[in-house]
């Protein structure tokens, strides 16, 4: 189903290019700009992951961004030092590149992080992507609370076989939103969005193909949302 936004200290474990880097210069009022997408990973796996390098350099390519950064929360902690961590990441990566659109991208935990960060009062996103939103809490809870609080477009990327996050609960959360929404369906996606094999074999597709769905459904979305 197809869709329905002084000098720093270095990270040691971020992916970033030299941190000495002057910002880039402020464009003219004119031009349109690509934009910096901050791409947060999840519980189960870091910044270098070979899901998360990949969805890194495929979100590079259909967003035209200027760069993904990539970064690596402290573990384990309380939610609000990854917030923390995550607004510091945000924060450097703004100063970078002025003028440019900030995306927030996360997979699993990290998009719901870039959900609170871009609630921050001093924090501009322009767009907010998902790729497998655990709307499903602990004890089965609807964890949509911070859903309800956006404002900034926010792009939903789901496995129909994503036991984290209920397609009708997420379909009802959005109903309720303030901000504008999309979702994009992987079907035969679990959490990951990896589709099994039987799947892939019974509807003649294969995984490459359903993300390249999946992120022109993004880009889509987003072209609407940046302007």
């Amino acid at each position: 189903m197809a869709s329905s936004p002084p000098t720093k200290r270095r990270r040691p474990n971020q992916s970033k290019d030299d941190s000495d880097e002057k910002p880039a210069a402020p464009p003219s009022s004119q031009e349109k700009l690509p934009p910096v997408v901050v791409f947060a990973h999840g519980a189960g796996a870091p910044s270098s992951s070979d899901w998360m390098r990949r969805w890194k350099e495929k979100l590079g390519k259909a967003l035209q961004a200027v760069e993904v950064v990539t970064f690596d929360y402290p573990y384990i902690t309380k939610a609000e030092k990854l917030v923390n961590c995550h607004e510091e990441v945000v924060k450097e990566a703004v100063a970078k590149y002025p003028g440019h659109p900030l995306v927030l991208a996360g997979k699993s935990l990290g998009s719901r992080v870039s959900c609170m960060v871009a609630c921050k009062e001093d924090i501009s996103a322009s767009a907010i992507i998902c790729l497998g939103y655990p709307l499903k809490g602990i004890g089965g809870a609807m964890r949509d609370e911070i859903l309800l609080q956006l404002t900034v477009p926010i792009m939903f990327v789901q496995g129909s076989k994503d036991a984290l996050c209920p397609l009708d609960k997420l379909e009802s959360t959005q109903k309720k939103m303030k901000s504008l929404s999309g979702l994009h369906v992987v079907d035969g996606g679990d959490h990951s969005l990896k589709i099994g094999k039987k799947h892939l074999q019974a509807s003649g597709s294969t995984q490459d193909q359903a993300e390249d769905l999946a992120l022109k459904a993004i880009a889509a979305f987003l072209s609407k949302s940046l302007t």
